[in-house]
């Protein structure tokens, strides 16, 4: 075969992947999300009985009602309508539950990485069932594809028809503001300025919300991505070496602040490559929570010990040249921190795995999540049908499938929103200080 023949193959992929894709779409081409029964409702995402709940219902005729598919049968309802009941029950039920997830008023939303360079570890697939999980418990999440494979893009139904609708312009906007400064310190010395040229006079005009799409998730948002960010790894480092004083690590975190992401949104959760390149250092810079999936086996483990090794190398030798300027400058050092950095065990077979995985958290301790994410039939039968677990209807199974199916994957939402929560809480707690002194 010459090389054209990849052209044939990618093609056909890629009309395999629109078909796959495809299923599920409603008459506008956009992706779905199913209804969700009073049963579910009040099991997973309301905490109110059955009985109540339609009593509720029947006493507040202005609240969505539901719709049946047959004389009598079960009421479902659009997470939209979710949504609604939710802030009902806040509002109006009992003050000693939490109908609304712990949010601290004034504090900025939390940004989680999911990152491992070991591909096939369930990194986009954690990501975005966590994202679900998040959504349904009423939080505003907005997801950024950092990967030009472009795979958490597709399960979102995102459309991305170039670099341009990806973070690549923030990064040319963030170089393009740095570039300005310099410039201008550069005319003030008698120097000639660098070079401005059409790609970064773009970018300045581009913000954030500009590149935000909406998906079938009514409080789940997306920035897509596509093959082309991948030119951002080739790009950034050339802007890094025409002016050095550029800071790219902090675009994302720079960038999503200034732009307001961080007041709109509760949650941004960020899918990054298989790959420790400029997308990935920018991601985990701007995160406060990092999670690292890997299975449980000899070679992820080494290979997952490697990457925290890379972490450790990329990172301290960042501070290391920015602290070195720093105290010549007389500045404050600069130290990057994290709120938390778990792994997490995927795909886990405790029939086969346990002894390895004791192992491993022996090892890792309070590092390794004790929470063990395991593979069920269910998992793998939501993956054939191009969809996450919680789109799945549980009438395509049985009821305590569907349960047992998701249990795993609400006990890592479980273990994760911890983190979160308590992260907020010390944050919250540390402006009560600031305040006191």
């Amino acid at each position: 075969m010459e090389t054209n023949g990849f052209a044939s193959i990618a093609a056909a992929c890629a009309e395999g992947r629109d078909d796959l894709a495809g299923r599920g779409l409603q008459e506008n081409g956009r992706r779905s999300l199913r209804l969700f029964s009073t049963w579910e409702i009040t099991r997973y995402l309301i905490p109110v009985a059955q009985g109540h709940f339609r009593r509720v219902l029947k006493q507040n005729p202005a609240l969505p009602q539901g719709r049946s598919e047959t004389e009598g049968g079960a009421k479902w309802f659009t997470l939209d309508e979710v949504l609604r009941l939710r802030a009902h029950f806040a509002a109006e039920g009992s003050k000693t539950k939490n109908y609304r997830p712990y949010r601290p008023e004034g504090l900025p939303a939390k940004i989680m990485a999911v990152a491992n360079f070991k591909g096939g570890v369930g990194k986009t697939s954690t990501a975005a069932h966590l994202a679900m999980s998040a959504a349904l418990d009423g939080y505003r999440v907005l997801v950024i594809d950092l990967d030009s494979q472009g795979s958490m893009t597709s399960i979102f139904g995102g459309k991305v028809d170039d670099e341009w609708q990806t973070i690549f312009p923030l990064f040319a906007r963030h170089y393009g503001s740095h570039l300005r400064i310099e410039n201008q310190r550069r005319l003030d010395r008698g120097d000639p300025p660098l070079p401005f040229d059409d790609t970064l006079a773009e970018a300045m005009e581009i913000r954030a919300p500009d590149l935000v799409q909406a998906t079938h998730w009514p409080n789940i948002d997306l920035i897509g991505a596509q093959l082309n960010l991948y030119w951002a790894e080739f790009q950034v480092p050339v802007w890094r070496m025409q002016s050095r004083g550029w800071k790219l690590w902090e675009t994302l975190s720079d960038t999503l602040a200034s732009d307001g992401i961080l007041d709109s949104y509760d949650l941004v959760i960020l899918d990054t490559p298989p790959a420790l390149g400029y997308l990935t250092i920018n991601g985990l810079a701007a995160a406060d929570i990092l999670l690292v999936p890997l299975g449980a086996s000899f070679l992820e483990f080494d290979s997952t010990g490697r990457f925290f090794d890379m972490l450790h190398t990329t990172f301290n030798s960042i501070e290391e040249g920015e602290n070195l300027a720093a105290r010549a400058l007389g500045r404050e050092a600069i130290y990057f921190k994290w709120d938390a950095v778990r792994a997490v065990l995927t795909r886990y077979d405790g029939t086969q795995q346990a002894e390895l995985a004791a192992l491993m958290q022996a090892y890792l301790g309070t590092t390794l999540s004790p929470h063990r994410q395991g593979f069920t039939a269910l998992i793998g039968q939501a993956g054939e049908q191009v969809q996450g677990i919680y789109e799945a209807d549980y009438r395509d199974f049985n009821r305590e499938t569907y349960a047992r199916g998701r249990e795993t994957f609400d006990a890592t939402w479980a273990a994760v929103k911890s983190l979160v929560i308590g992260a907020w809480r010390r944050d919250e707690l540390a402006a009560l200080t600031a305040e006191e002194a």
